[in-house]
């Protein structure tokens, strides 16, 4: 591929609309100091409170900062926003807004900006996806209740005290807290946000490095530099323009043939190429990333005592190590818990927690099936995204894995969507009908953000439906903890309540890859799996 002068889009690649007229990224969609890099279509606008997938939130990563942000080599919350945070009990924290901060558009960041978009994220009626992310401020039951309209317009837990101060009082302790004001949920907002939220929305303003230049919805994003940025992270490139893919195989080789500066997501198909292809182009390295098999528990034969031995069998008759040897090469590892070495042990992190459910023990995993009344509806359909990524491959691995183990070539079988935006769409109707895939991407670098937005009962991120009583109980007592060793121990003591039910089947931790074309520099993944766009370099 290296020895292809240009090669135009190949149909399919990207959108029809997108054409590119130019090679190695020199004119049309690149340019001296742009960048151009892989991507897909966000699931819904980028409203901060309401994107909660991978492909907006990188979006929202150039666009927008926070009270904290997340180192991009260690994933520690540190201040960026945030002059100070201080409390005197974990439950009640007075927060100062750093003096000098502005949107792009000149309106300054005040107390206002966080306050007046965290109720707009936990209102009700505004359907804003991580909506969950306010509950633990008081009030939220008011303007978000469980059932019947809200009865309050804004959260009673927020309160502006001065132009950069302001208290956020939650409803019970919880120590971690600040740390988890890095995620985009808790970004500000401008007035211009709420005063013309149509305009907004078709060219959505923040405070970040980089301004939203224009988008096409199935081509592309371009972003430029924010030369007026106040923060110290400004960007060392002109700009990231953010090109759709429907095929990383194609963005792969686009990269190859100079079409595409970065793709950020290397396919299992190309890596045994991949050294000899980039060489130290190529990065590989860990992230808060887990890949599991979700449940419909909403679906009829799911919920029931039998369909957890169901649920144990199938995850022993899946034999990850194969899988991501000969699929993955080193970029997958089996998991054996369901949060993410990045953690460390002092973060929660658990090796072998799973025990020998996790194990591959085809004659125990077809007795475990059997004895539970077998697979509802008689077949295993796994339901993945076909877009993105190289679900496929490892979908139809897994499938000849079960059908081995079952003695049955039709037991198990993948079924496909055709894109993340369809795909994430069903979820959020509840029409799965048996397992699906789920890959969790930590919001930020804390064992609770593994376990309480995924199986919480009515948490946002819940997308099968889970509810266990006791799990729920151990994720508020561990909430609750002031010190931080035993606030982990607690959340730990609630993983076990997953594991005992199989809530959901761990697969692989995930590694973060990318490939790079020769003309970018300073390229690295932060812990999230996600470039560190501000730092690259074009030349």
């Amino acid at each position: 591929m290296r020895g292809i002068a240009c090669v135009r889009w190949a149909a399919g690649a990207i959108a029809v609309g997108l054409l590119m007229t130019a090679c190695g990224g020199g004119s049309g969609y690149g340019g001296a100091g742009v960048l151009t890099s892989s991507w897909g279509d966000p699931q819904n606008p980028l409203e901060p409170a309401n994107t909660n997938e991978v492909q907006g939130g990188k979006v929202l990563d150039m666009i927008f900062r926070g009270l904290k942000k997340y180192d991009p080599r260690t994933g520690k919350a540190t201040n960026m926003l945030a002059e100070r945070i201080d409390t005197p009990d974990s439950r009640t924290f007075t927060i100062t807004v750093k003096n000098g901060w502005k949107f792009s558009n000149g309106e300054p960041v005040t107390a206002h900006s966080f306050v007046d978009a965290w109720n707009y994220g936990a209102s009700l009626r505004n359907n804003q996806k991580n909506a969950y992310f306010f509950g633990y401020i008081e009030g939220y039951d008011k303007v978000h209740p469980a059932g019947g309209p809200q009865t309050a317009d804004t959260l009673s837990g927020l309160r502006v005290t001065g132009p950069r101060t302001f208290t956020v009082r939650l409803g019970q302790k919880f120590s971690s807290f600040p740390d988890t004001l890095g995620y985009n949920a808790y970004a500000p907002l401008p007035r211009a946000f709420f005063t013309d939220h149509a305009a907004w929305l078709s060219k959505p303003v923040g405070n970040g490095p980089y301004e939203i230049e224009s988008y096409t919805k199935g081509s592309a994003m371009a972003l430029k530099k924010w030369n007026a940025y106040p923060g110290p992270d400004p960007a060392q490139n002109v700009g990231v323009t953010l090109l759709v893919y429907t095929d990383n195989n194609t963005a792969y080789t686009d990269v190859l043939a100079g079409n595409l500066d970065l793709v950020d997501d290397v396919p299992a198909s190309q890596l045994k190429n991949v050294g000899t292809d980039l060489g130290g182009r190529y990065i590989n390295t860990p992230a808060g990333i887990l890949q599991t098999l979700a449940f419909p528990y909403y679906a009829p034969g799911w919920n029931t005592d039998g369909a957890r031995k169901v649920r144990t069998g199938l995850s022993m008759a899946i034999n990850r190590r194969q899988i991501t040897e000969t699929i993955f090469r080193r970029t997958r590892t089996p998991a054996t818990d369901w949060t993410s070495p990045v953690l460390g042990t002092a973060g929660g992190y658990q090796a072998g927690l799973c025990g020998h459910a996790c194990d591959y023990d085809p004659v125990q995993a077809k007795r475990l099936i059997q004895e539970g009344g077998g697979f509802p509806g008689g077949q295993l359909k796994i339901t993945y995204n076909a877009d993105t990524g190289s679900h496929k491959q490892w979908v139809d691995a897994v499938c000849n894995s079960v059908n081995n183990a079952l003695g049955n070539d039709r037991a198990c079988v993948g079924n496909p969507v055709g894109t993340f935006a369809d795909f994430r769409n069903q979820l959020g109707q509840h029409k799965m009908t048996g397992p699906f895939r789920a890959g969790w991407q930590m919001d930020y670098p804390l064992i609770q953000n593994f376990l309480q937005p995924l199986y919480y009962t009515g948490a946002s991120s819940n997308d099968g439906k889970w509810s266990n009583a006791e799990f729920d109980r151990r994720v508020d007592r561990a909430n609750a903890e002031t010190d931080r060793p035993r606030a982990v121990a607690l959340f730990q003591q609630a993983e076990e309540v997953v594991r005992d039910n199989m809530a959901a089947i761990p697969l692989w931790y995930q590694n973060g890859s990318a490939g790079y074309s020769s003309r970018l520099s300073h390229v690295a993944l932060n812990p999230f799996s996600v470039p560190v766009y501000n730092e690259i370099k074009v030349g």
